[in-house]
């Protein structure tokens, strides 16, 4: 009879701040910062320290993130959308760096407003 083993997780804060400033590929490419965090976390969730639990806080963040911009576009006819839109904009440039930040300290890391498609 095998008894299974939990794999044991290597600790790399580097990936993880990596993981967390990837998201600023939006600001170049578009997509970008969903798709790379998304293809690390799916490849690394099981072999990192915390990637799995931050690597959901940085997919619901951004998909929270596309939503809110999406929603900003049809409310630019009344203004508020561009409100909606430079608050997507700032949000989206300084929680990843501030989270980056607090992930390569060995700090906990929370992206508030976020809507929690993955838990």
């Amino acid at each position: 009879m095998e008894v299974y083993q939990d794999p044991i997780l290597r600790e790399d804060r580097q990936l993880l701040l990596f993981t967390h400033l990837s998201q600023l590929l939006t600001y170049i490419t578009g997509f970008g910062g969903f798709v790379v965090p998304l293809i690390i976390w799916l490849m690394q969730r099981d072999k990192i320290e915390q990637m799995d639990e931050q690597g959901k806080q940085i997919l619901n963040f951004q998909l929270t993130m596309i939503l809110a911009a999406l929603v900003s576009i049809p409310l630019m006819l009344i203004l508020v959308g561009f409100v909606i839109a430079a608050l997507v904009g700032l949000l989206s440039l300084i929680f990843p760096i501030v989270n980056a930040i607090k992930a390569n300290n060995g700090e906990p890391t929370h992206y508030p407003l976020s809507i929690m498609f993955f838990k």
